[in-house]
């Protein structure tokens, strides 16, 4: 009997049998292209920075029309912060939280190799994410402290929720990013409030901004910690701080687009640099490097604009630079995402069957 014969006639396909591999790479292929990311984006996240962008332009038209919106809008305070205005805040912050998996928890911190993952990305986004957003805010707005500090607040608000979708858009591992979410959520109620402190009194230096710690605390409690029990979505919230600052914005134009600068270049830099660390460090097939740089990426703008709106008022251009986040956002992400899809095909990622006999070694 001929065992090479054989060996070849165990291997080979029917002819039905390629065209149906032949069909299954096509579509695999075209579920990775353009067309299907934008599908896998909800409507509402689809069009995020447009429905944002007219949610700003709303709010501009009614605080130029409507002179008495500011008096209406602080006829009741909580903390310091208008009714309406903490409403929208916690309404913005309640879906972001609901999308979290917190039954995933207890299974999947048995593995070691997961330890290794949440001690890179907790790297990532509390150490390296904060102070590459603080070096780019400081050099592209080093004469405007108040619209400088409003990114900084953005750079240490690190990402929950929205990455979800960006991950699984790459097709990363969605079981490794929904963990990442949960201890990132926890992580933001404890750091979110010293840090604040640290990179705006001490680094920044910030005499005529500084931050008091039970005052940023308790905006952190209520726009995060309440917000975790609940699940409805809006973002009238935007509409409410723009209304009361369309004077002024409309006064410095020029100034609230220079906030983009730095936002897009922390995404570009802040992506990059840790897509192809993990990669280098754990030549996992694809899943891991692509939520490693997601999570490391993604800041939480909404929890940004409810701290700045809570400490320094709906009317200040921190949070106002906080707000302009979203328009950032989408797209640029959205372009992350295709290089993402694009790397994929073209690195050269390990093979299931190498990371079984290395060990724990490729995911480090």
């Amino acid at each position: 009997m001929d065992t090479s014969s054989t060996a070849k006639d165990s291997i080979a396909l029917s002819p039905l049998e390629a065209a149906r591999t032949s069909t299954d790479d096509d579509r695999n292929h075209s579920e990775s292209g353009p067309n299907s990311i934008l599908k896998g984006l909800s409507w509402l996240d689809r069009f995020l920075a447009p429905l944002v962008l007219l949610a700003m332009i709303l709010g501009v038209v009614i605080g130029r029309f409507a002179p008495n919106v500011d008096s209406v809008l602080n006829g009741a305070k909580f903390e310091g912060v208008s009714a309406p205005l903490v409403v929208g805040l916690l309404v913005m912050m309640w879906p972001i939280l609901t999308k979290v998996q917190y039954e995933k928890l207890p299974a999947m911190f048995q593995t070691i190799r997961l330890w290794r993952q949440v001690a890179l990305s907790v790297v990532l986004n509390w150490i390296v994410g904060p102070f590459i957003m603080l070096a780019v805010a400081w050099a592209t707005l080093p004469d405007l402290p108040t619209y400088r500090t409003g990114v900084i607040m953005v750079g240490l608000a690190r990402c929950i929720a929205m990455v979800m979708i960006w991950n699984h858009l790459a097709h990363g591992d969605g079981d490794y990013c929904a963990i990442l979410v949960i201890i990132n959520s926890i992580l933001q109620i404890v750091l979110y409030s010293p840090m604040s402190l640290f990179f705006i009194n001490i680094i920044s230096g910030e005499t005529a901004l500084q931050l008091e710690y039970s005052r940023t605390a308790i905006a952190v409690c209520i726009y995060l910690g309440i917000p975790l029990s609940a699940g409805v979505i809006t973002r009238f919230g935007i509409i409410l701080i723009f209304a009361g600052q369309a004077t002024r914005i409309l006064d410095n134009i020029g100034d609230v687009f220079r906030v983009v600068v730095p936002m897009t270049l922390y995404f570009v830099v802040m992506w990059t640099s840790a897509f192809f660390l993990v990669y280098y460090l754990s030549r996992r097939p694809g899943g891991a490097q692509k939520y490693g740089s997601m999570t490391g990426t993604y800041a939480s703008f909404e929890l940004a604009i409810a701290v700045c709106v809570a400490i320094y008022g709906v009317d200040s251009d921190q949070a106002l630079a906080a707000t302009i986040g979203p328009l950032v956002e989408v797209p640029v992400l959205l372009g992350l995402t295709y290089l993402s899809v694009f790397f994929q095909r073209r690195l050269t990622w390990s093979h299931p069957d190498d990371l079984e006999t290395s060990g724990d070694v490729a995911t480090a």
